[in-house]
């Protein structure tokens, strides 16, 4: 069962860090299981992939470090499990000068091209043009490798979601497109706005092989996965695995999410892919106390990256002023 472990562990590191920022976010700290008040150190609402950390998980385990990936505006765990730093990645969060994009993106636009992550969006559906530019891109230099496009359910309502599959399948392109239906759209259930059968069903009709998958079944995902990227790699142009899986908390980390059923809640987070991978793992004869001090490990990597993010110097006033584009000689007509 070594990949199933493996597998838990990077689940279990973005679950941590979610955890983690989200008190941070809301101005707490832990203290012996306890929450104690203080000033929040990452400014603004987050929006965690709680709950969807196998769907993340499942894929990336198939990409190397020259494939790329684009993501949501919900994408710590994405990058996380493309293989990005995550002392920079926290300390993204807190604004600090030692983050990814020197505290300047945030969670909502984090990045890392160093492990070929081009960036969270926090405009639905924007990552898919994205995600088939790179993939064009890649084709044209000859380059053996894929984009990973991970978006939300409610991204295929979009004009950008038939544009991209239209223009990935017409040029073959290399892009494994990532639905994480998480049965919502922000504050709406995504089924009362969504005609037809959803993103597998609007895939195929492009001529997109699309494949339907239980996103809380990590195994289930990666092996789906792992079927998927092979036909990409070898030169079948792109497909779509549609992962249906449940957003725990709220569409942000501030929101209650008071319009779900207390009862559809219940009974989804029966189905949470951590717990359901440690029944797994001691029902085939695995010792528990492996996977008990990868949650243990996972939780202490993240203390010390809170802790370096503290600790880390906030950007200098003038990186403002970098990184922006250039209008000439800035006039204005």
């Amino acid at each position: 069962m070594p990949v199933l472990a493996e597998l838990y562990r990077t689940m279990a590191r973005i679950r941590a860090f979610e955890n983690a920022a989200e008190i941070a976010s809301q101005g707490g700290v832990q203290v012996w299981g306890q929450s104690v008040a203080a000033q929040a150190r990452v400014r603004g609402p987050l929006h965690l992939s709680t709950g969807q950390e196998a769907v993340a998980a499942g894929v990336c385990r198939h990409l190397t470090r020259d494939d790329l990936l684009t993501s949501t505006h919900r994408g710590h765990g994405h990058t996380l499990a493309k293989g990005a730093d995550v002392t920079r990645m926290m300390c993204e969060l807190y604004g600090r000068a030692t983050g990814t994009n020197q505290g300047k993106g945030g969670s909502m636009h984090i990045a890392d091209f160093s492990v070929g992550m081009l960036g969270a969006n926090g405009v639905v559906a924007a990552g898919l043009p994205i995600a088939v530019g790179a993939a064009h891109a890649l084709k044209i230099q000859g380059r053996d490798a894929l984009v990973a496009c991970f978006f939300g359910d409610g991204a295929i309502n979009r004009g950008p979601f038939l544009e991209a599959m239209n223009w990935a399948q017409v040029y073959a392109l290399p892009v494994l497109f990532v639905c994480e239906d998480n049965r919502y759209s922000a504050t709406t259930r995504t089924g009362a706005m969504t005609a037809g059968e959803g993103a597998a069903a609007r895939a195929r009709s492009v001529g997109i092989d699309a494949r339907p998958v239980d996103g809380n079944d990590v195994e289930a995902v990666h092996a789906a996965a792992a079927e998927l990227v092979s036909a990409i790699r070898r030169g079948h142009g792109p497909r779509l695995l549609h992962a249906h899986t449940y957003r725990a908390k709220g569409h942000v980390s501030v929101d209650p999410a008071h319009y779900r059923d207390p009862d559809e809640v219940r009974k989804a987070l029966v189905g949470d892919p951590i717990e359901l991978a440690r029944r797994r793992f001691v029902e085939r004869g695995g010792d528990i106390a492996r996977l008990d001090a990868i949650d243990r490990e996972a939780r202490e990597e993240i203390a010390a990256a809170q802790a370096a993010a503290d600790a880390a110097p906030f950007p200098d006033a003038a990186l403002a002023f970098t990184d922006v584009q250039t209008v000439g000689a800035g006039q204005w007509h």
